[in-house]
């Protein structure tokens, strides 16, 4: 029986769906892990964090898995979080096959930073997403209004290009904020260069494929960063520099330099990070629960980069993360969370400074300490 008859068959006789649904209840097991948080919040969180991957998933490889027919998704925004995404960023998504080319183009905007990247796995299917090429705005070349074009393939192209390799399967972009009620994305569009007919018809093969992908991938995530999170809970209130071949297989920008690291305050606690920023395109910190979904940036100061902090006379940024404002700059709130994951990224630096934390009273901090 060829894989297609096979997809068919397992549609039909309603396999397709009963492992779909029996990934995601193993998915549960991981929020009621013995080592997971057990308090109300979490397990909340928790639980909206599966359905949130599953819907994200689901638009991923289900509604949107087509390599014949790309097109760019937000496959993580307000919503939907995953490994402690970027509240700077915008991100996009599309479904790609190393066996076709592609053209992206339009207008660079102003966004600060402007990235491409090609992937190959998947966080269900291999543990994670290997790079296959990476090309960033500044080494586009752009018209006078902002217009470009890039070529996707996997062989070399003369101008913009982003290679691919034969198995690559996705493509991301990442658009990055400093300012980001006064910025401008760049207005992207992507086609596949080939008039094929059968571009964007379903396929009994394409959607057995895409339950199976979107029930692994909520497993597959929700299993990493656990993991992840367990792994940095040794080393609490601390910011470690991370594992750059580990950042590398989840899908983490190459020129970004990652430090990871688990706060836990208790009420009347504040944990203060202490650096002198390197020269560099951006940086920025941010809070996460223990899911490692950025706390909500709609409603709460939990980002801080280049462009909003306020820096001391010597260049230096100490940044405070407590309960409630101790009238300091660079506050950012827990937003009702006593324990969470913590990310800083320098992007496009030279020197790679470790932010230096100590916990404090947050009493001290409001008498001027």
């Amino acid at each position: 029986m060829s894989e297609s008859e096979e997809a068919t068959q397992r549609l039909m006789d309603g396999s397709s769906w009963d492992q779909f649904c029996d990934t995601l209840k193993a998915a549960g097991k991981v929020i009621q892990a013995e080592t997971a948080p057990s308090d109300p919040l979490s397990r909340a969180e928790g639980y909206r964090y599966l359905s949130r991957l599953t819907r994200a998933a689901l638009e991923a490889f289900v509604e949107n898995n087509d390599p014949k027919a790309p097109m760019l998704i937000r496959p993580v925004h307000e919503t939907a979080k995953i490994g402690a995404d970027n509240p700077d960023n915008y991100y996009q998504y599309t479904c790609v096959s190393g066996e076709f080319d592609y053209r992206i183009w339009g207008n660079r905007g102003t966004v600060a930073r402007l990235s491409f990247g090609s992937q190959a796995g998947n966080y269900g299917s291999t543990g994670g997403s290997a790079p296959t090429g990476s090309l960033n705005a500044d080494e586009l070349e752009i018209d006078k209004d902002g217009n470009f074009e890039i070529i996707v393939s996997s062989k070399e192209h003369p101008g913009n290009w982003l290679p691919m390799a034969p198995d690559s399967e996705a493509l991301f972009v990442r658009q990055t904020f400093l300012d980001r009620e006064n910025e401008v994305v760049a207005d992207l569009q992507i086609e596949r260069l080939a008039d094929d007919k059968s571009a964007g018809l379903l396929t009994p093969e394409m959607m057995a494929q895409g339950l199976t992908s979107t029930g692994n991938l909520v497993l597959g995530i929700s299993t990493l960063f656990a993991t992840w999170a367990e792994a940095f809970k040794k080393e609490k209130n601390l910011l470690p520099h991370f594992d750059t071949s580990k950042a590398a297989l989840a899908g983490g920008d190459p020129s970004i330099t990652y430090y990871h690291g688990y706060f836990e305050l208790t009420p009347d606690e504040a944990l203060v990070i202490e650096v002198t920023p390197p020269d560099c395109d951006y940086w920025n910190f941010q809070l996460n629960n223990y899911w490692m979904e950025s706390l909500d940036y709609r409603f709460f100061p939990i980002v801080i980069n280049k462009h909003s902090a306020v820096l001391g006379e010597d260049g230096s940024v100490r940044v405070v993360v407590s309960s409630r404002n101790p009238g300091v700059d660079n506050w950012l709130d827990t937003a009702g969370h006593n324990f969470g994951t913590m990310c800083w990224r320098w992007v496009c630096a030279e020197e790679f400074p470790e932010p230096k934390t100590r916990v404090m009273k947050i009493s001290e901090l409001e008498a001027g300490g």
